[in-house]
C-alpha cells in the first residue's frame, strides 16, 4: 500500500501502525518527529499535482480538516479517498479503525482498545462550566458538536456554547467575558494560546492551558489524554461537588 495522509492525526495514527505505508503528509504533519515522506503542503491547499505523483493506493482524509472541491479532483484523477467523520469519542474509534483497517489495509491496532479503555476509566473529575477559545482577533469558540467539546464533557467539563447553532462561531470578548463560566480552557492549537497570550483577556477566571494535540487529535494520542487533560485542568476547574 501507498498512503497519503491529509490530515495530522491519521498520519500519526498511520505511523505507529505501518510506518512503511505512508508516502506523503502534509507540511502540518509533525508527528511522528522523524517523519520523512513527501510533503504536499498544507490540509486546506494541498498539491494535488504532487499526490498524483506519488501514486497513492489511499489518500486519507477528513470532512472538516479538508475541502471537498479538492477531494472531488483526486478522485477524477482515479485516487480513491477515504474520508473520516469525527465528532465524538466513539465516532473517533470506529472511523480509525475503519482507514486503518480497510482504507490501508493494516491489521486492527492495539492502541485503539488501549485507547478505548483510557477513556473508560477517566474520572468526571471535574464540574464545570467553561468557554473555549480557539482562536483570536477574531475570537472564536468551540460551538456545537464538536470531539474537542466531546472530550471536555468526557472529563465533566461542559462548554457553555455547545448550543451555538455553529460549531466555531465568532463572538466578541465582552459575550465570552459574560457567559458565567467557571473558566476558560485555552489550547495550544489551532492557535498557540500560552501563558502570555490568552489568559489576560479573561480577568478573574481560571484559565487551564491545555495541549491541542491531546484535545483535538484523534489517533495514538488518545490513549494518554485523559491523564493529560486532567492534569492540566486540575490547577483552573473547581471540583466534582462530591470531591469539594
Amino acid at each position: 500500500m501507498r498512503v497519503v495522509s491529509l490530515v495530522p492525526s491519521l498520519t500519526e495514527a498511520v505511523a505507529a501502525t505501518g510506518p512503511d505505508l505512508l508516502v506523503g503528509a502534509t507540511d502540518w504533519c509533525e508527528r511522528p518527529a522523524d517523519l520523512d515522506v513527501t510533503r504536499v503542503r498544507g490540509t486546506k491547499n494541498p498539491d494535488l499535482a504532487a499526490i498524483a505523483a506519488l501514486r497513492p493506493d489511499v489518500v486519507l482524509a477528513n470532512e472538516e480538516e479538508n475541502r471537498e472541491p479538492d477531494l472531488a479532483v483526486l478522485r477524477a484523477d482515479g485516487i480513491e479517498v477515504l474520508v473520516t467523520e469525527i465528532r465524538t469519542l466513539p465516532q473517533a474509534l470506529r472511523e480509525l479503525e475503519r482507514a486503518l483497517v480497510q482504507g490501508c489495509g493494516l491489521a486492527r491496532p492495539g492502541w485503539l482498545d488501549d485507547a478505548a479503555d483510557a477513556w473508560r476509566q477517566a474520572d468526571r473529575s471535574f464540574d464545570a462550566d467553561a468557554t473555549v477559545p480557539i482562536w483570536r482577533r477574531p475570537w472564536m469558540v468551540l460551538g456545537r458538536d464538536t470531539f474537542a467539546g466531546d472530550l471536555l464533557a468526557r472529563l465533566g467539563v461542559r462548554n457553555v456554547w455547545a448550543d451555538h447553532p455553529e460549531r466555531y462561531p465568532r463572538i466578541d470578548i465582552e459575550r465570552l467575558r459574560g457567559t458565567g463560566a467557571d473558566l476558560v480552557v485555552l489550547p495550544d492549537e489551532p492557535y498557540a494560546f500560552a501563558a502570555d497570550d490568552g489568559p489576560e483577556a479573561f480577568p478573574g477566571l481560571p484559565a487551564a492551558l491545555l495541549s491541542g494535540r491531546h484535545l483535538t487529535w484523534y489517533g495514538p494520542s488518545l490513549t494518554e489524554a485523559p491523564a493529560v487533560l486532567a492534569a492540566a485542568l486540575a490547577p483552573a476547574a473547581p471540583p466534582a461537588a462530591g470531591e469539594r
